[in-house]
């Protein structure tokens, strides 16, 4: 995963790295991988969360329906489609919104597992 964030431009590794160590903490049982050709999380094996930087934004994948609905009002202005969260490039990534998604995932993945 370092190699890929090495290889961004610089104007876009510092708020991917942001990105990835906030989701590092909110899931640390989780492992890194490369999932749909983008840096990726999962949790015994199952996809958690993607993530990538493009010139005007950073993406979050999934936005599931769990997390639309658990998350509402909070994630609307970052919703893209129906599973893409965007966060537009030269503003503060909202930190406390990215734990959040992960939290949900993981409780989304417990509930599938039991």
């Amino acid at each position: 995963m370092d190699a890929y964030i090495a290889a961004l431009p610089e104007d876009r590794r510092t708020t991917i790295t942001q990105l990835r160590e906030r989701i590092r903490a909110a899931a640390p049982a989780a492992t890194e991988a490369i999932a749909y050709n983008m840096p990726a999380f999962r949790l015994g094996g199952r996809f958690l969360v993607s993530y990538d930087a493009y010139q005007g934004h950073l993406s979050l994948f999934p936005a599931s329906q769990v997390v639309r609905d658990a998350l509402g009002a909070e994630l609307l202005p970052y919703l893209s489609g129906k599973g893409t969260i965007r966060f537009p490039a030269g503003r503060p990534i909202p930190l406390n919104l990215v734990t959040w998604v992960v939290q949900v995932r993981l409780a989304e993945l417990a509930a599938q597992t039991a």
